[in-house]
C-alpha cells in the first residue's frame, strides 16, 4: 500500500483550488509540493499535468497569476484565487461531497443502495 498513486480524473483542479484557498498565493512548484504534501506523499503529481491545468484554471477565470520573486531568489509566477474561484471550491467541493456519499453507499458491508 505504500505506492504512490495518479491523481484522480477531475480532481486536480479542486485540489489546486482548495491548496490556493488554504495556502494563499503560490507558485506552480509550491503548489504541487502542497498537494503532495496534502496526500502525504501518496499522489504523484506530473508537472506536465500541473501546469496544463493552472494554465486552464486561469483562462475559465477562477485563478490569476502574476510574476514575482519566490524564497530562493528566482522568478516565479505565483497563482491566487479569484472570486469566481473561490465560488468554484465551494461548488466543487459540494459536488465531490455528494459524489463521494453516493460511493461510499455502494462500498458499505451490508447496506444495500436505496
Amino acid at each position: 500500500m505504500g505506492d504512490k498513486t495518479d491523481v484522480w480524473q477531475g480532481t486536480l483542479s479542486l485540489m489546486v483550488l482548495k491548496t490556493l484557498e488554504a495556502m494563499g498565493p503560490l507558485h506552480g512548484y509550491g503548489i504541487a509540493r502542497r498537494i503532495e504534501q496534502t496526500s502525504g506523499d501518496r499522489l504523484v503529481l506530473n508537472y506536465g499535468t500541473v501546469y496544463p491545468a493552472l494554465l486552464k484554471l486561469e483562462q475559465e477565470g477562477f485563478i490569476a497569476s502574476e510574476w514575482g520573486v519566490s524564497e530562493n531568489n528566482r522568478k516565479a509566477k505565483y497563482y491566487r484565487l479569484t472570486r469566481a474561484g473561490r465560488n468554484q471550491v465551494k461548488k466543487e467541493a459540494r459536488q465531490w461531497a455528494e459524489a463521494s456519499a453516493i460511493i461510499a453507499r455502494f462500498l458499505a458491508p451490508g447496506e444495500e443502495a436505496s
